[in-house]
């Protein structure tokens, strides 16, 4: 790396930091800060243990904001330190150890800056993201458990934890379905961008002929409720189903009926899950999950109505293509709706997802404030 162009990227992150600077108020954060621990000091704060968990969560990330912020400032100061040193004394050493203070100090500038357009109302919230494979038997079925294993990457990379609620089997190869709830702070809002029909152009492996197929596959993505969403569900409207849970694989199965399948029968809507070892644990998450599905209709009805009144053509996400994922016959991974595009097929299926997720983001963020 030459040191001139070094020089010039550090002086742009020490703008980007004082602009970050210039947007946060400190003094309000440390006071929240301040206050929330004082009520956690007080002798009866446990009496409540769903309101103090909650305050708890609240304050670590309140903590981690301003935590963040300072380390990402001294992160840059240290690196101009080091290349003014480098400038004086050309040491081999020195220069390794700088290179990968950069490279870090570049990363964490990013997941700052796509932390600061995380401002949805549900964007903290863990995520419920499905994946169901489109019409095309086993070559769908397979893209689905390519998809799968993609965000499943992705949240190990992010230190989210991803776990299967629900996963039906394809008859062949790959999934028939697959429910998994990714829960870390801030998971909703990078990954409702992947809400949409994924589609995949390759030579199909299941093609004895070794012809090119093209396979679809649906994602949704819904943020996990808390209990101040209000959501009425009659219980007279649910049919509830038991079955016997069974892994990724066939594995863990179950010799008790443990699995839960809920059908909402007003809507149609159904849900299932099987991660949890009791019957009543399954189906208090498939309840949640209900909910969560159940708020998502009524947010797409409003926006829906808003659109007709306005006179905008809304494009509904369900029957969207989203993304092209190219295997052959050549490499691209291609976002249909920000034109961000990459040639690195594998990355992107080992789970970097980042530059789709922070070109969605800022997208969404011209959307609402067209120049």
């Amino acid at each position: 790396m030459e040191l001139s162009e070094a020089k010039k990227q550090i002086n742009q992150m020490k703008k980007e930091v004082a602009d970050f600077r210039g947007s946060l108020d400190f003094d309000k954060l440390s006071e929240s800060i301040a206050v929330n621990e004082a009520k956690m000091g007080e002798p009866d704060f446990w009496h409540n243990q769903e309101e103090a968990q909650k305050l708890i969560d609240e304050t670590n990330v309140l903590k981690q904001k301003y935590d963040h912020f300072h380390q990402l400032q001294d992160e840059v100061e240290n690196l101009e330190v080091t290349e003014q040193l480098l400038e004086l004394e050309d040491d081999a050493d020195m220069q390794a150890d700088f290179e990968l203070q950069f490279e870090k100090a570049q990363k964490d500038l990013r997941e700052y800056r796509l932390g600061l357009l995380l401002n949805g109302k549900y964007d903290s919230h863990n995520a419920i993201l499905e994946i169901h494979p489109g019409a095309g038997g086993t070559e769908s079925q397979d893209w689905g458990a390519m998809l799968l294993r993609m965000y499943t990457r992705w949240a190990e990379a992010h230190h989210f934890t991803a776990t299967i609620e629900d996963y039906q089997a394809g008859d062949v190869a790959g999934i028939n379905s697959v429910t998994l709830m990714i829960s870390g702070h801030n998971a909703y809002g990078y990954l409702r961008s992947e809400k949409g029909v994924h589609r995949l152009v390759r030579i199909s492996p299941f093609d004895a002929a070794g012809r090119r197929h093209t396979s679809f596959a649906s994602v949704d993505v819904m943020p996990e409720l808390d209990d101040s969403v209000n959501i009425e569900i009659n219980p007279d409207d649910l049919r509830v189903d038991v079955y016997r849970a069974s892994g990724a694989g066939g594995q863990h199965v179950n010799k008790t009926s443990s699995a839960v399948r809920i059908t909402h029968l007003p809507t149609g809507i159904v849900v299932a899950s099987q991660a949890q070892r009791s019957q009543l644990q399954n189906r208090q998450t498939a309840l949640a999950m209900l909910r969560a599905k159940l708020y998502e209709q009524e947010e797409q009805k409003k926006a829906e109505q808003r659109a007709a009144i306005e006179g905008q053509q809304l494009d509904i996400g369900w029957g969207s293509q989203i993304r092209s994922y190219v295997f052959h016959p050549y490499s691209m991974v291609k976002d249909h709706r920000t034109n961000y595009e990459t040639a690195n097929v594998q990355g992107v299926m080992d789970g970097d997802l980042d530059g789709f997720i922070d070109a969605y983001l800022q997208w969404k963020l011209q959307q609402a404030n067209p120049q």
